[in-house]
């Protein structure tokens, strides 16, 4: 009925709760986590009602593994087991369960409900992902949203993880090499607050192990209720770290994740470490952003006698055979002043994976959730309250266009300095720590501008455009 996460709160700084609130569809009561049932509809009817006698009254956890069983049985010769393998600090969001369902001694079929899953709308996060499946099937992850379940949305072979997932949190049983089958469906729920007729869409799940023959006495099949933290995920099982979504750059974003957290262990603040990786990977990318800024300096210096090769050959079509002389003409005088036109942009282009990766990261990491930086930013996962540091980033990202050469003709540089603006409104609801990166990687970009003015020269005034000569 309940499962709280003592290290991560809600947005009322009370533990997280995973488990949604009892819901009724219709006149049911759908089933809460680790509810049984069997092949029998009747007997099944019996299960989920069912009062279990404990093992225990009570039981609390430290650095040793804890059990609780819970038993059943009537008159009708029905009786059910549920025993819960705790795990010790460290390692506990991890419960291994043991089940079984007899009838008159013999084992039936059984079948453990999850019921709603996680994803539960949080207020204090700006991205959140709706509920979705996330379960590795056949050798690849796949996730889809409540709206995209097939009918039936049946799943059996090769399952390594399979569950429900939000942006941060997941629920999933992880039976590694055992087969399994796994059932899903929507189930809509009214919105907390909200007006009526709202509804949240959750995912309800079940799982049957799949047993040669007859079925087996016993069944122990380990889930997992906790965060996308990729350590403890690792831990479960290696595969199960893929239920983050580090997207196309995740051969990327997961040594920069570890570098991340291993920065802070010395910085012990995550809005001071992304700066630090920040810069870090700054001084990596120098050199290769050195030379596009200086390919694309040479280029703007050129651009007049460009234009003015242009100008002669304006006049023929695009299908005449002159056209191709400007063209020879152009790359003569490329290779007279020893440019290149795709050097400005090769350099450039190989730094976008470690930036694309960086913004992965930082979009899913839940070590910025509730991690606060500096006084108004209390949680690096929210959107900056005051809204300061999106408009600084704005300013930045101004600044650093006004400063790069460029060789867009006047009016797509006009178009291209909307662009601050355009960023400025898509990250005022981005998660501050997102917004913390881009703006410190603009002013290191702006100062590194600055250093190759200095190396190189500022650029001069161009030169003006000879009038063609026909």
């Amino acid at each position: 009925t309940s499962w709280k996460l003592k290290s991560n709160l809600d947005h009322t700084g009370q533990p997280l709760e995973l488990v949604p609130p009892a819901t009724m569809v219709g006149s049911a009561l759908l089933p809460r986590p680790f509810t049984l049932s069997t092949d029998d509809a009747v007997q099944s009817a019996v299960l989920s009602s069912a009062l279990y006698r404990p093992s225990a009254p009570g039981l609390t956890l430290g650095k040793s593994p804890g059990t609780l069983r819970f038993q059943y049985q009537d008159a009708s010769g029905l009786t059910a087991q549920k025993a819960f393998y705790f795990q010790p600090e460290g390692r506990s969001f991890v419960v291994n369960m043991e089940a079984v369902v007899e009838v008159g001694g013999a084992a039936r079929p059984v079948t453990i409900h999850w019921g709603p899953a996680i994803g539960l709308f949080d207020p204090a996060v700006a991205q959140t992902t709706p509920p979705r499946v996330v379960q590795f099937h056949n050798g690849s992850v796949a996730r889809i949203v409540a709206g995209s379940l097939p009918v039936p949305a049946r799943y059996e072979g090769a399952l390594r993880f399979a569950g429900v997932e939000d942006h941060y949190f997941v629920a999933a049983v992880v039976p590694g090499d055992m087969p399994v089958r796994v059932d899903y469906a929507p189930v809509f729920v009214p919105v907390p607050g909200a007006k009526a007729g709202e509804t949240h869409p959750l995912i309800a799940f079940s799982v049957s192990p799949k047993t040669e023959g007859s079925p087996s006495r016993t069944v122990t099949i380990p889930f997992f209720m906790g965060p996308k933290d990729f350590d403890r995920l690792k831990e479960v099982d290696k595969e199960f770290v893929r239920a983050i979504d580090f997207g196309m750059f995740a051969w990327l974003v997961v040594p920069l994740l570890r570098a991340l957290k291993w920065l802070n262990t010395y910085i012990h603040n995550f809005g001071w470490s992304i700066i630090a990786l920040t810069v870090l990977i700054n001084i990596a990318i120098f050199p290769l952003r050195h030379r596009s800024m200086v390919s694309m300096r040479k280029m703007q210096t050129l651009q007049p006698q460009v234009k003015a090769i242009q100008e002669r050959y304006k006049k023929y079509k695009f299908t005449d055979p002159e056209r191709q002389k400007m063209n020879t003409e152009m790359m003569g005088l490329y290779k007279q002043h020893g440019v290149s036109p795709a050097s400005g942009c090769v350099p450039m282009l190989l730094t976008m994976p470690v930036l694309f990766a960086f913004y992965a990261m930082l979009s899913v990491a839940i070590e910025l959730r509730g991690a606060p930086f500096l006084g108004w930013i209390h949680d690096l996962a929210a959107k900056d309250p005051t809204y300061f540091t999106p408009i600084l980033m704005g300013g930045t990202m101004f600044w650093q266009q006004r400063m790069m050469p460029t060789t867009a003709d006047p009016v797509q540089q006009k178009i291209f300095l909307f662009m601050p603006l355009i960023f400025t409104f898509m990250f005022l609801t981005m998660p501050s720590g997102l917004v913390v990166y881009w703006t410190t990687s603009n002013l290191l970009t702006i100062g590194q501008q600055y250093l190759t003015n200095h190396l190189i020269g500022a650029p001069g005034k161009p030169r003006p455009t000879k009038k063609a000569q026909s």
